[in-house]
């Protein structure tokens, strides 16, 4: 599911802002109201669904406020109630057991805030949505930096069976990747003593799984007279060389949606305001309209979308070995060790330097772990401390060592 990330509520904030201005040149926020953010999908997949509602500040860049204090319920062109529960933090959600979207049916969304203002959204047509025929990936080449920089990789595309004509699509994609730290930690050290050789650790932290959100903006349109089907539809690159995405193994989730017109001209012009960039001789933005509404006072602003759709989903692995075959640039991790002893530490005329000492400058801050220990060979006797960055030493700082319910180890 793809929410609207911080990225673009700020957006929309600039939007307002720039668009209520007096001088396009010279923004002020002089008038600025507090702006309701509404975020929400509901869908006809089995779980629960989410709304999430937030408050804009005077300063444009400043985080929104989360708003816990509403009640909020659904209904439907059948007649039925659906409430959401408070979950605090200002999420909202439906109950999975009460309530499913349903392809044909038609969606509003009601607010009640905490100081008796109604917002209720435009009534929503949950459309059918056709199948995703497969999702693969190809080597490929994307220019950054205004096209001074060529980054290789691989773009993700997909085939879709035909729908509707005059049907509008949205894509959203959840990441999830298998990763190893370079220097996973093996000792602990304790000051009992400052002659004893570090401990091994119960447990090396080595093997994580990451997970990332998409937070781009893919839509497109399919008009009468065009073919229905979709063919190679990019959804995402990645560049090899930039991340460990591609290391030991990953996986895209695809979810494709069918929207309306109107849900299709918010994202699209959204899009386009964040293409268009700041500079203040390009593309001027524009209004981006929400469909949610003050009941009493239809002409405040609001912020945000109430995305009712049906949603057909794909899974792909891509294979370390299947990237390798490619002749891919390879990630090369930052991390790095040092090593240290208390010779390093050790100054003229000074105190002697104990293992505590090289611990307690390097290992015991946030800013370095102790991870291995060097010995003489076939010995117990101590010659060398290693230190990283904590990051490079245990996954768990990046990620989870909890296996993905999906997840599917094929390397």
């Amino acid at each position: 599911m793809l929410k609207l990330g911080p990225k673009s509520i700020v957006i929309l904030i600039a939007v307002f802002v720039l668009c209520t201005c007096i001088d396009p040149y010279s923004p002020k926020l002089a008038g600025y109201d507090s702006l309701l953010v509404v975020d929400g999908l509901i869908t006809d997949a089995n779980s629960s669904y989410t709304v999430k509602l937030s408050q804009t500040f005077e300063d444009q860049n400043s985080t929104p406020a989360s708003i816990s204090d509403a009640t909020l319920f659904i209904t439907d062109d059948a007649g039925k109630k659906s409430n959401l529960k408070n979950k605090g933090k200002g999420i909202y959600k439906t109950d999975s057991l009460e309530f499913k979207g349903t392809i044909g049916r038609t969606y509003i969304l009601h607010i009640q805030t905490h100081s008796g203002e109604e917002f209720e959204s435009d009534p929503c047509l949950m459309h059918s949505v056709p199948n995703i025929d497969s999702v693969y990936f190809e080597k490929d080449q994307k220019t950054t930096n205004n096209g001074t920089q060529i980054q290789d990789g691989l773009s993700i595309y997909l085939d879709s069976k035909g729908g509707d004509v005059n049907q509008y699509y949205r894509w959203s994609y959840n990441e999830t990747w298998k990763f190893k730290v370079p220097f996973p930690k093996k000792y602990d050290f304790s000051y009992a003593d400052c002659t004893v050789v570090p401990i091994p650790v119960a447990l090396i932290k080595d093997l994580c799984w990451k997970n990332r959100k998409s937070d781009e903006i893919l839509v497109r349109p399919v008009y009468a007279g065009e073919p229905t089907s979709i063919k190679k539809e990019p959804i995402l690159f990645i560049a090899s060389g930039q991340s460990d995405r591609l290391l030991l193994q990953y996986s895209v989730l695809i979810n494709q949606y069918s929207i309306s017109k109107q849900e299709y001209d918010f994202w699209n012009n959204l899009k386009q305001v964040n293409e268009s960039g700041g500079d203040i001789f390009a593309k001027q933005p524009f209004s981006v309209t929400s469909n949610i509404h003050n009941v009493n006072n239809p002409k405040e602003r609001v912020l945000g979308y109430f995305q009712v759709s049906a949603v057909k989903q794909r899974r792909k692995y891509v294979l370390h070995s299947e990237v390798g075959r490619l002749n891919l640039p390879y990630y090369l991790s930052p991390c790095v060790t040092f090593e240290r002893s208390p010779a390093d530490l050790q100054v003229p005329n000074g105190p002697i330097m104990t293992w505590c000492d090289v611990y307690e400058t390097f290992g015991s801050t946030t800013k370095y772990s102790l991870v291995d220990a060097k010995f003489i060979n076939l010995t117990n006797i101590l010659t060398k401390m290693v230190f990283t960055t904590p990051e490079c030493g245990n996954c768990e700082l990046t990620g989870t060592r909890k296996k993905p319910d999906f997840w599917v180890d094929l390397n």
